[in-house]
């Protein structure tokens, strides 16, 4: 935040100087008034009242010229510094595992970039309202007390040490208060989050009682939380007001004594209460402010966990630098695995075990397996969306870990295993691929991914919308969308996540026949669950439980593989398959 604020540092100190005007001409103005009551009571001369009201307009002058601008000042400051943070917190989010993810929860970290943001940049604006002003008038006030009368002063001894024991006892209560709260949020949202996600299986399974019971018990703890601390801020003021109150009745009521006595001039005594007013002010202020802190001072902490997390897939610190990023430079390049092995965090066996096999441009490779035995790993190896325990995974020859993350997915196109589509239009959707796309090689791509006839039946055909995560659409409309947006990209390796698993057969084939016509030049690499998705492979390899089990045709395999054999007997006939 220090940091952030330091990109600021001209406005940050034009607002505390601004506010040190503003708090001085306060501190001014009292004994200002106070000259006007002992020396300005002249029957038949107003000149001192003139002269002294004159200088107190003045001053009332400045001071609110001063809060004007050091308050849009702070306004400023403060919003830049949450739209900053949330910039920050964003791109770390984007340069996180899946992993590291799921380890902090998708519902947490929404909860971080928003509100978790919000809360320190409310606290900003309190900071740049309040803090510099507080102990300044404080201080101020306590000396010009002093200053005013020294015996009377011992008010100021009493009440303060009361007021910051209040203080402290309130603000050691709401820290944790505050941190169970951002928990608690995180729990609601994540809960309400699953519902909404769930709503079809809720319904179909009639649990809509049971869903609505569960949301009530987390709402019911965030409020009991938000309650209590609540409860604590409500009751300042009026603890405040006690000790405020009884403090101005014990300065009323021993200074007019002095006065009485002669021991005390009555502009003193009126200057002596506005000070002490001033002084409990600055420590209400600085307790408002010290209140919304520990909330912003969880929130920082939630945020710097987000923001301090080191990535477990990054750039090396010295990346080798191609010397170009484009497709020229991997044409025809082969991907290979040697000796591959990955482990989750804290499993206790590798998903994928010495996994070793060249993958060459216009052979199409298949990988299939039982669930759970380390397809979609491998995949995400070659993005680096995760990276390998042991081993090398190779691009032309050059380890994938000594490249550019950027150079390294530019030259792949991902057609991934969960069809997800973003809020605009088909089009929209289709050149997140590539930018630059033409609206003929939108409709090409599509007719490659046999998506061009749906989209054709469309009103608006490449112009309609699309809902948040493609829920206008099938599931089979999503998956050649998906297709056809990878296709998009011309690239050396293509990686087709159990893309074709809501596709009938008949659409199915024809899409392959068109991939192998289009794809011909590249390296091709295809997860699949059905023996027909992969029959036509020049290469398929099987997996077991994290091992390369077998490798060949699909004839080949037939003969030679049990796994293969038993998979393909699980989805057809033995004797009718081609």
């Amino acid at each position: 935040m220090i940091r952030l604020l330091a990109a600021h540092k001209f406005p940050v100190a034009a607002v505390v100087f601004l506010q040190l005007v503003q708090t001085v001409g306060n501190l001014l103005l009292p004994t200002v008034n106070a000259a006007i009551i002992d020396d300005g009571i002249v029957p038949g001369d107003t000149t001192v009242i003139l002269r002294l009201g004159a200088v107190m307009a003045g001053i009332a002058a400045v001071q609110a010229a001063a809060a004007l601008v050091a308050g849009y000042l702070g306004a400023v400051v403060a919003m830049k510094l949450g739209r900053q943070l949330r910039q920050e917190v964003f791109g770390k989010i984007q340069s996180l595992s899946s992993q590291e993810v799921a380890g902090f929860g998708a519902q947490s970290l929404v909860t971080r970039t928003t509100n978790d943001t919000l809360q320190i940049q409310s606290f900003a604006v309190l900071v740049f309202t309040m803090l510099v002003a507080a102990p300044v008038m404080g201080a101020g006030g306590i000396a010009l007390a002093l200053q005013q009368d020294v015996a009377l002063s011992s008010v100021v001894i009493v009440i303060v040490p009361v007021l910051l024991a209040i203080m402290y006892l309130i603000v050691r209560r709401l820290v944790p208060l505050y941190r169970d709260g951002q928990e608690l949020l995180d729990r609601t949202g994540e809960v309400l989050r699953e519902q909404i996600i769930g709503a079809s299986i809720i319904r179909a399974f009639v649990r809509q009682d049971h869903e609505i019971r569960r949301f009530g018990q987390a709402n019911a703890r965030l409020t009991r939380n938000n309650l209590q601390s609540a409860l604590l801020v409500a009751g300042m003021l009026p603890l405040i007001m006690i000790v405020v109150n009884l403090s101005s009745v014990a300065v009323v009521w021993f200074g007019g004594h002095r006065v009485q006595a002669g021991e005390m001039k009555l502009g003193a005594l009126t200057a002596f209460i506005a000070y002490i007013l001033q002084i409990l002010l600055a420590i209400m202020m600085a307790m408002y402010v010290l209140m919304t802190g520990p909330r912003a001072a969880v929130c920082a902490e939630r945020l710097l966990a987000v923001l301090e997390k080191p990535p477990s897939v990054a750039d090396r610190s010295a990346p080798e630098v191609q010397a170009a990023t484009g497709w020229p430079d991997f044409d025809g390049a082969d991907v290979t695995f040697r000796d591959v092995t990955f482990t989750y965090p804290g499993a206790e066996n590798p998903v994928l075990d010495s996994v070793s096999f060249t993958a060459r441009p216009g052979i199409v490779t298949a990988i299939v397996g039982s669930t759970g035995s380390g397809k979609s790993t491998l995949i995400n190896l070659l993005p680096r969306f995760l990276d390998a325990t042991s081993g090398h995974v190779t691009l032309a020859g050059r380890d994938i870990r000594s490249m550019p993350l950027d150079v390294l997915r530019a030259n792949m196109a991902i057609a991934p295993q969960r069809s997800h589509l973003f809020t605009g239009t088909i089009a929209d959707n289709l050149r997140i691929a590539s930018r630059e796309a033409t609206d003929a090689e939108l409709w090409a791509a599509l007719e490659t991914a046999e998506a061009a006839e749906f989209v054709r039946e469309l009103p608006l055909q490449l112009q309609a919308p699309v809902g948040q995560g493609g829920t206008t659409l099938s599931g089979g409309q999503r998956q050649r969308l998906c297709i056809a947006r990878a296709l998009l990209r011309r690239a050396p390796l293509y990686l087709f996540d159990d893309s074709f698993s809501a596709l009938d057969f008949e659409t199915e084939a024809r899409l392959r026949q068109r991939l192998e016509t289009a794809l011909g030049h590249a390296v091709v690499i295809i997860v699949a669950e059905r023996i027909s998705t992969v029959a036509g492979a020049g290469q398929i390899l099987v997996f077991d439980d994290g091992l390369l089990v077998a490798e060949g045709t699909h004839s080949e395999l037939l003969e030679t593989s049990s796994t293969y054999r038993e998979i393909a007997e699980s989805q057809m006939a033995f004797e009718d398959m081609p």
